[in-house]
């Protein structure tokens, strides 16, 4: 089955800020269903901005730290948990099974994953990948519905 691709382009953070918003609205007017996003892209492409952004535009008002050393950072927020995943560290994706990694997933819970090409089949399948490219004058956001809520998601989204 072949699902809706969209294409974003931020020439700065507050552009980015928009498209977090922009899709934290689509996921948060689908509540209480889960989502699994995964963000791909290289060291500084702007993951951890983008996820930074979309916690807070669910609700959460403190600080957004990167997961790097812990692997995942919990947010439980009064409308609904979102768990922060960030791979880039992992040795064995084996790692992520000893750390019950499926317990994350489901229950109307939202999974942010940084590197998920680092959890091989450890991980839920996504219901949109987003790959951020660096270009010379900004960001280049390629959004990839893979289910059928990641097309519902992606439809919702104004800015794409």
């Amino acid at each position: 089955m072949s699902y809706p691709q969209a294409s974003y382009f931020a020439n700065n953070e507050d552009d980015t800020a928009k498209l977090a918003k922009d899709l934290a609205a689509a996921v948060f007017s689908q509540l209480p269903a889960d989502a699994v996003i995964y963000l791909n892209g290289d060291l500084g492409a702007g993951k951890t901005t983008f996820s930074r952004f979309f916690i807070q535009a669910l609700g959460h008002s403190g600080s957004v730290k990167s997961p790097t050393y812990t692997l995942v950072e919990p947010y439980e927020l009064e409308s609904v948990n979102i768990y922060h995943f960030d791979l880039y560290r992992l040795a064995d994706p084996e790692e992520l099974e000893f750390m019950g990694i499926r317990d994350y997933f489901g229950g109307g819970a939202i999974a942010l994953v940084e590197w998920s090409e680092k959890g091989a089949e450890y991980l839920a399948s996504p219901d949109l990948v987003i790959s951020i490219n660096i270009t010379l004058s900004g960001r280049q956001f390629q959004i990839e519905a893979k289910s059928t809520q990641g097309a519902a998601l992606l439809q919702q989204c104004k800015c794409v």
